[in-house]
């Protein structure tokens, strides 16, 4: 039997360079009015859950959390990994301490109101959606980040079977279900909206706000950005194989209509040195598509002795609840430790 939510909800929040943000986003979201949950059996959970995933962040943001976890009323966990990982690792990670009927993953930098938390939920709920994706009306990103997510977006449509025009935010509420079966992948280039759209089809979009960053920079430089668009470009689809096989395709074609123009120029003047531009077209194209293909193939097996090798998706050197989040843990197995009791 699946366990039973122990919150109504929860939060998860990655953290990196955060130490400055996370206190006022914490504040806002512990002030957030969601009601206890109530199963079927009447026994009463909780009502909001707060997860924070300190992805080994060079400041003192693992100090920070730690404070605000004991100095918190409100239901507070915080997940010490080991090293880096990268933000979907760590949402992983989350996820899988997460114990909400529905959980929320927003970034720790405040461009994502904490208000809108509650319309998100709300709008998952209402309409017994598995995921809900948010969108902007303005993403206020530097032009190449927004650039970059449209081609990332672009791509995922035909790479992810995802809808049409939905735009990827890790701004998300998922189910319990769809958070249970995501995390039962345990590969090491975790990719959570690949995932996602393995699971289910059932998703919902809802436009919310986006604000400038209050402060520093964000911490998705251009080689992260291209890490993570080659796990969602190889990690869920063969399709990069087959566009590498009709450019060679292309490339061949080309290669003939150089042979053809270098054997019409040969034809009508004498001014080009014999076989030198036929013998370098040659080169270069088929040199070019042999690169190509050998560099797609090379990233799809280096990623399957990888994860073969079992590198982990993540390590968790230590977990911190306060008193209100573990109280809870008790509060729901209650009924199932008590004798002859079904769980």
């Amino acid at each position: 039997m699946n366990p039973q939510p122990a919150f109504n909800l929860s939060i998860v929040v990655p953290v990196y360079n955060g130490a400055s943000s996370v206190p006022t986003l914490v504040e806002a979201l512990a002030g957030l009015d969601v009601p206890p949950i109530v199963d079927a059996d009447g026994v009463q959970g909780g009502g909001l859950e707060i997860v924070l995933v300190n992805d080994c962040s060079p400041d003192n943001s693992l100090d920070v959390c730690r404070a605000l976890c004991a100095a918190n009323s409100v239901a507070l966990t915080v997940v010490n990994l080991s090293r880096n990982y990268g933000e979907h690792n760590a949402v992983m990670a989350g996820l899988s301490h997460a114990r909400g009927a529905y959980i929320i993953t927003m970034d720790d930098d405040l461009q994502n109101p904490p208000e809108e938390v509650l319309r998100l939920w709300h709008h998952a709920a209402a309409n017994q959606y598995d995921v809900v994706y948010t969108y902007y009306a303005e993403k206020q990103h530097e032009a190449w980040r927004n650039l970059g997510s449209r081609f990332t977006n672009w791509c995922a449509d035909y790479l992810l079977d995802k809808p049409k025009g939905l735009y990827l935010s890790s701004f998300r509420c998922i189910s319990a279900f769809v958070a249970r079966e995501v995390t039962r992948h345990n590969g090491p280039f975790p990719y959570v909206d690949g995932l996602i759209m393995q699971i289910t089809q059932k998703i919902g979009r809802l436009q919310v706000s986006h604000l400038a960053r209050a402060e520093g920079r964000s911490n998705y430089t251009l080689p992260r950005l291209l890490r993570l668009f080659l796990s969602m470009f190889l990690n869920f689809s063969v399709i990069p194989l087959r566009v590498g096989t009709l450019i060679g395709v292309a490339m061949a074609g080309l290669g003939v209509l150089g042979f053809l123009v270098v054997l019409i120029e040969a034809m009508i003047s004498s001014a080009t040195p014999a076989g030198w531009a036929s013998l370098m077209s040659a080169v270069l194209l088929l040199a070019g598509v042999q690169l190509i293909m050998l560099g797609l193939v090379g990233e799809y097996l280096g990623r399957m002795f990888i994860t073969i090798n079992d590198r982990p998706q993540f390590t968790v050197r230590d977990v911190t609840r306060n008193e209100k989040a573990s109280v809870r843990d008790v509060t729901r197995n209650a009924k199932a430790e008590q004798p002859g009791s079904q769980a």
